[in-house]
């Protein structure tokens, strides 16, 4: 397929060339992507615009540079030669077109950058393509979220697919999916990426139900004040009935929950992908908002505190022991730092100051993660393994 260039009235040199093909082809998305599935197949012909006798002897530098700078480029073949009459310059072998002839000379011809970039993208989609080699065209669909991605995330990917199936959610919020080794915020981040993956594995049943949610069965997730869900039975039949409710700050701090054991998250979508729990529950989605956590109905609970570990969590782990000392903390250790390194991100804009009411352990964790001593600065709760966070929930319901 010839393309034709208007930056120049004759005579394009390799650099020219270099520029069509750069902005024509390798950074546009979605020629590049038809290139890759064949849609709009090779070669990549471009006509050189030879002169005509006349041009040539107006400009006798620049027919020099066009025919020297040619035939001094490395690769030959991709040059499409023609002798052409000139009566003031005699006969003359020019060049006339370029020519890549696959996806392998484009990637040579744009070079390191090239190389890099195809090389990434090939390794992340090599664990999806062992499940079914169909996936393809989808994963280039998806082309710079898969090439995005660091390796590590490709190869949890290829461990999630198999895990979800057919309404395997039926009255569960999406975090509370039963996935092992791997984060429920890991399949709310590459949803779309998923939706799409399942729709080629499963004739389009994700796209015909509605979507994700609607295809696995979950629940759509509640909008609002602080939650409060009751994670057993007995707590539940306490709470009238109700799976999941919304209460202000002040409502919790004047009347005590029906349950020996309450556990406050902070974060909504990680209180929702919480287990059944015996005699539990859950307060969640407040942040920073822990100004309740004074209530006088506490002080005879077994109460535990779960955030995020960054240096905001681990402030926010500091204001709930100032106002409730009892408080136990889980999943925020150097323990589960280590067991989850590999999804630290970086904190965007850390504390400065070291929270005044950390145990020695906590603030020792803080300064860690302040001075890099460990791969990045934040663990957010939402890339916790679920079997690590069952584990270490039901070792707090023994122990207290």
């Amino acid at each position: 397929m010839a393309i034709n260039s208007s930056n120049s009235s004759w005579g394009l040199l390799p650099s020219e060339i270099k520029t069509l093909i750069l902005k024509r082809e390798w950074n546009n998305e979605p020629r590049l992507k038809a290139r890759l599935l064949n849609r709009t197949p090779f070669p990549i012909r471009i006509g050189l615009k030879p002169p005509s006798g006349r041009s040539a002897i107006a400009d006798m530098a620049h027919f020099q540079a066009f025919i020297t700078e040619w035939r001094w480029y490395p690769v030959q073949k991709q040059i499409h030669w023609e002798s052409r009459h000139y009566r003031a310059i005699s006969e003359q072998n020019v060049p006339t077109f370029f020519e890549l002839e696959n996806l392998k000379e484009l990637i040579e011809f744009v070079g390191k950058e090239a190389h890099q970039r195809s090389e990434k993208w090939m390794a992340n989609m090599a664990p999806m393509l062992l499940i079914s080699e169909a996936l393809y065209p989808t994963l280039v669909k998806h082309l710079k979220t898969v090439e995005q991605m660091h390796l590590s995330d490709a190869e949890l990917l290829s461990r999630l697919i198999p895990q979800l199936s057919f309404q395997m959610g039926v009255g569960q919020y999406l975090r509370a999916l039963p996935l092992v080794g791997v984060d429920t915020k890991f399949l709310e981040t590459y949803q779309a990426l998923i939706s799409d993956i399942l729709d080629a594995l499963h004739n389009d049943a994700i796209t015909e139900n509605g979507g994700l949610l609607e295809w696995l069965g979950c629940l759509k997730n509640p909008k609002g004040w602080l939650t409060v869900r009751p994670l057993c039975k007995e707590a539940k039949a306490s709470l009238a009935g109700f799976p999941v409710m919304q209460l202000h700050s002040d409502v919790l701090r004047e009347h005590a929950l029906p349950a020996t054991h309450i556990l406050v998250v902070e974060n909504m979508q990680s209180g929702l992908g919480l287990p059944f729990m015996k005699d539990t529950i859950a307060v969640f989605g407040g942040g920073k908002n822990v100004s309740w956590m004074d209530a006088n109905w506490l002080k005879s609970k077994q109460v535990a505190y779960w955030g995020d570990i960054d240096s905001w969590g681990l402030n926010i782990l500091s204001d709930v022991r100032a106002k409730l000392n009892t408080v136990k903390a889980i999943m925020m250790d150097s323990e589960t730092i280590k067991q989850h390194e590999d999804r630290m991100v970086l904190e965007p804009k850390p504390l400065e100051n070291l929270p005044q009411c950390l145990t020695e352990s906590e603030a020792q964790l803080f300064l860690d993660l302040k001075n890099r001593h460990y791969t990045n600065t934040r663990l957010e709760q939402e890339r916790l393994s679920p079997d690590y966070i069952h584990n270490k929930l039901n070792a707090w319901l023994f122990l207290s």
